[in-house]
């Protein structure tokens, strides 16, 4: 679909054009990391060793504190994912240098959490058997394309994201297909967790499950782009980052979203800051939900924080 500008009740096509170098984009997504990925910068150009004779175009850090890896190409290549598997393997066997770089970059306190690790492949476009290779591949492979117009606007979309869906189909699975469309494109899935969201409800009485449910329900279908990412202590939905972290406990959920508590102060009563407070998960508001209530008082707020994380 072309992008158009608007002049009064008249529209006119934007051309596109690309950038000059693979190292212009590199440059630019790495000093907008936070905008784009929601990732903190560990390095740009790391060094794999004599041995390995790599080089990984940028190492990042998500917000789950998950290592993320991400590999440009101005032009269609399949040597891009070939390229971006190389990197996954070696980092998963040197743990210990990444871990040294994150802290030399983002301070000793740093922890990083190597239950996924996101590798991010981003070009103008890729080709069917790109699609194929990689969804067969599996793993942790991000497929994402951008689009730059003559009048500086870039886009970017994700068109093969993971699916954290558990191996069998369970009651979850049923309720969303693999498979979804974002517009006239088909977002290719594969299962790749640690952690399912049934693990989540185990143990918990109906009531809680029923909550549950209906806050994946609702998130779910604000956009079809949504991907839900069980964690080990919290489930995440996120586009290009986290827009609500849920925590289910045995008597209420506790969402956090990802809303500054200075300007939006959330439903009365439920809500509260935690942008000082320690939590599990990302997100500054949270939302106490024990009722259907509760989560019909919550629904504006995990609306607008779908919003402002892009969607």
């Amino acid at each position: 679909m072309p992008l158009f500008s608007r002049s009064d009740d008249k529209l006119f096509a934007v051309a596109q054009t690309n950038f000059a170098t693979e190292k212009e984009l590199q440059k630019l997504v790495e000093n907008n990391l936070a905008a784009i990925f929601n990732c903190r910068l560990v390095a740009s150009e790391f060094s794999t060793g004599q041995q390995h004779a790599g080089r990984i175009d940028t190492l990042g850090l998500s917000e789950d504190n998950n290592p993320v890896i991400i590999e440009y190409k101005k032009v269609e290549s399949s040597a891009l994912i070939t390229q971006s598997l190389f990197y996954l393997s070696w980092i998963q066997d040197h743990r210990g240098d990444f871990e040294i770089a994150a802290q030399k970059a983002l301070g000793n306190d740093t922890k990083v959490d190597w239950s996924d690790i996101r590798v991010i492949c981003l070009a103008p476009n890729y080709n069917r058997y790109d699609l194929h290779a990689a969804q067969v591949i599996g793993g942790s492979i991000e497929l994402w394309t951008y689009r730059l117009f003559d009048n500086q606007t870039i886009y970017f979309e994700e068109i093969l994201q993971k699916a954290y869906a558990p191996p069998a189909v369970t009651e979850t699975a049923s309720r969303h297909s693999v498979a979804t469309t974002v517009g006239k494109k088909t977002m290719l899935t594969r299962p790749s967790a640690s952690y399912t969201f049934e693990e989540h409800l185990s143990g918990k009485s109906q009531e809680i499950r029923d909550l549950a449910y209906a806050v994946q329900d609702f998130v779910m279908g604000l956009d079809a782009a949504i991907e839900e990412a069980p964690k080990k202590l919290y489930v995440a939905y996120r586009i290009s980052q986290n827009i609500v972290c849920m925590e289910v406990r045995k008597k209420h959920l506790a969402l956090y979203l990802k809303l500054d508590p200075r300007e939006v102060s959330g439903p009365p009563g439920i809500s509260r800051d935690v942008s000082r407070i320690g939590h599990f998960g990302t997100g500054d508001l949270e939302i106490i939900v024990k009722s259907p209530a509760d989560l019909e008082a919550s629904k504006p707020f995990l609306e607008l924080a779908y919003r402002r994380v892009g969607g």
